[in-house]
């Protein structure tokens, strides 16, 4: 299935940042304008350090009163069964799983949604792909932050891109993402797309 049928509302671009805190991984996942100038808050998501079972909450306010969604492992360390996206109520919308035959050579992630979609993501620069591969078996090497920034691009099975998501030059980790309308003005959930992108920064080193 190249795209869904049914055209889906949502942001068209927004950002993530990384916070990190004593005892967990913060994202503040935030709207921009056409410009890419930000505009504020959409929600936050929090990642619990050293979690026997990876799983990532995002919030719609600092209190944590208001779950907006979320993603959870399938099984504990085993991160190729994948993990499935679910909206407030625990409802299924999305899921995605790291694809670690293919990234041997270029990070690879399989994403798709409930209706069928699936589309395959991977770092769009293959030469820097190949390099943090080195880095990272290199024994001196490893516990130093990777020198290089990691782009991705998801695409549909047709070819055209759904999702991308680009790092930004800084100390700090933050992403921008895109999320370009398809020719039957289908755009991917969001949401889907946030879990996405939070999990290519929390989970792409294991």
């Amino acid at each position: 299935m190249t795209q869904p049928p049914a055209p889906s509302s949502g942001f068209a671009q927004f950002k993530v940042r990384q916070r990190l805190t004593m005892m967990v991984n913060r994202y503040d996942i935030l709207q921009v304008d056409e410009a890419g100038t930000e505009q504020g808050l959409i929600c936050f998501a929090e990642q619990k350090r050293m979690a026997f079972k990876e799983q990532v909450t995002f919030f719609t306010d600092a209190a944590k009163t208001h779950p907006l969604f979320g993603f959870t492992a399938r099984k504990v360390i085993d991160l190729g069964s994948g993990y499935d996206v679910v909206d407030a109520e625990g409802q299924p919308i999305g899921w995605f799983r790291k694809d670690f035959a293919a990234s041997l050579g270029n990070s690879t992630w399989h994403l798709g949604t409930v209706d069928g979609f699936e589309c395959v993501g991977q770092e769009r620069n293959a030469k820097v792909a190949v390099l943090r591969r080195v880095w990272d078996i290199v024994p001196v090497l490893g516990d130093v932050p990777v020198p290089w920034l990691f782009h991705f691009d998801f695409r549909a099975p047709d070819g055209s891109i759904v999702m991308s998501s680009t790092k930004k030059v800084g100390v700090k980790d933050v992403y921008t993402v895109d999320l370009p309308a398809q020719e039957n003005g289908w755009r991917l959930d969001w949401r889907v797309a946030a879990a996405m992108a939070v999990a290519l920064d929390a989970l792409q080193s294991r």
